[in-house]
């Protein structure tokens, strides 16, 4: 697995450098980029004879192609240059029905505009500019409308230089996926900015996400179905970023975590939000186990830097399918906060956590900067806390209740939270 991730991070970085690779230009399949005919079919005819000749470059001139839904093949790279445009067809029967994951679960859903599965050193590379069409995220009968990007159970993706303006649904959701590469993407919409969906292997870096509902969100599967698929989002990097965002969290965890989320670095970026900058989010009977992240060189600016909430986060307006009993209550292990500065509401929000399953290990080191609020905790233990130096706060720096630790010297207690009983 070690071999396969070096193998595949030099192949990231030669790649674009590569002499030699053949190319595919899609006005020589009829390809128009007029912005008024379709050019679906000229795209897929230059994906396809790309793939089946071993790989190499399909290559999109300047112009505004419309296209519906198109499929990467193996080995082939999407280059986009300077004053291209893809943009989606307004057009439904554009996009086939298949498979998708939405909502935690597998169902019959809309293709995305640019689409691939279970294929293996894919790529898209700008500068040019990707756009979505505007839909909502649901068709009146329930299906998923399509996302902008979206490979499917991929090893070696990268997505490097170009933008993204997303319609009325999400902009990108690698699923199932190992070795993703994500740098220098811009994105810009109105849903969610990156959703990685159970994908191991994961590098964001040098993006700049200005989105309505979260910038980035980690997700693992949805209440007994994505507990029982039991296929982890784990090690992920997200580095020199800059995430914006106008209504939800910059970077959520969950609300679907039932198959775990594990092993994930946030570092050197800046967040500004308008409610959280990192919110871990789920419910009781979704069960899976968030731990071991790390947060390290964050300025933070708008709303709250992080909140916690393992029993009633998350979207609930469809059906849960729910985990019972206590294997069915969320938990959260090992997270490490260092060098956070700080500059808008409440520090630390985490009083919606079970006393059956108390968090295990919250680190909070060197946080420096002006916040409104300070630090609510409740149903912890192994918390560590130093090296707190915030001003402009009402209240009490720190109120806990049912919590053990180092650093909680001087805390206001605070009442216990009521506790929902087991699902039986």
């Amino acid at each position: 697995m070690m071999l396969r991730r070096v193998l595949f991070l030099v192949w990231s970085v030669l790649a674009p450098l590569a002499a030699g690779a053949a190319v595919y230009n899609v006005r020589e399949y009829g390809a128009t980029g007029d912005g008024a005919t379709k050019d679906t079919r000229a795209l897929q005819q230059a994906l396809d004879t790309c793939a089946v000749n071993g790989g190499g470059d399909v290559l999109v001139p300047a112009g505004r192609y419309l296209i519906g839904s198109v499929q990467l093949g193996t080995h082939t790279v999407l280059r986009l240059e300077a004053g291209a445009t893809i943009a989606g067809s307004p057009d439904l029967t554009d996009y086939p029905i298949c498979d998708v994951r939405w909502e935690g679960r597998w169902q019959p859903g809309r293709r995305g505009l640019i689409y691939a599965s279970a294929v293996d050193g894919i790529g898209i590379v700008g500068p040019g500019r990707i756009e979505g069409s505007a839909w909502g995220t649901n068709a009146p009968d329930g299906t998923r409308n399509p996302v902008v990007l979206e490979p499917i159970g991929c090893t070696g993706v990268r997505w490097e230089g170009f933008s993204v303006v997303q319609g009325g649904h999400w902009a990108t959701h690698p699923t199932y996926c190992r070795d993703v590469v994500v740098r220098d993407v811009t994105i810009t919409g109105k849903r969610d900015g990156i959703d990685v969906d159970s994908c191991e292997g994961v590098r964001i870096e040098h993006c700049t996400i200005t989105t309505g509902d979260d910038c980035i969100s980690l997700k693992s599967g949805r209440g007994m179905d994505g507990a029982r698929l039991g296929r982890a989002c784990a090690d992920i990097v997200i580095a020199d970023c800059t995430l914006t965002d106008t209504r939800w969290a910059c970077l959520g965890i969950g609300s679907e975590t039932s198959g775990g989320v594990r092993n994930v670095r946030i570092e050197h970026c800046r967040l500004q939000s308008a409610t959280h900058a990192i919110y871990i989010k789920t419910r009781i009977g979704r069960a899976g186990v968030d731990e071991n992240f790390t947060g390290e060189d964050l300025e933070v600016s708008g709303g709250d830097f992080l909140r916690i909430n393992l029993v009633r986060g998350g979207n609930n307006s469809t059906a849960d399918d729910p985990v019972p009993g206590p294997v069915g209550y969320p938990s959260a292990k090992n997270l490490r906060f260092t060098n956070i500065r700080m500059h808008g509401k409440a520090l630390v929000i985490a009083k919606e956590i079970s006393a059956l399953k108390p968090l295990q290990g919250l680190t909070l080191v060197h946080v420096t900067g002006e916040c409104t609020a300070g630090m609510v905790l409740a149903n912890m233990t192994d918390v560590a806390l130093s090296d707190i130096r915030v001003t402009g706060y009402n209240g009490p720096l720190l109120s806990t209740v049912n919590v053990t630790g180092t650093g909680l010297e001087g805390a206001k207690p605070l009442p216990a939270p009521v506790d929902p009983p087991v699902a039986k």
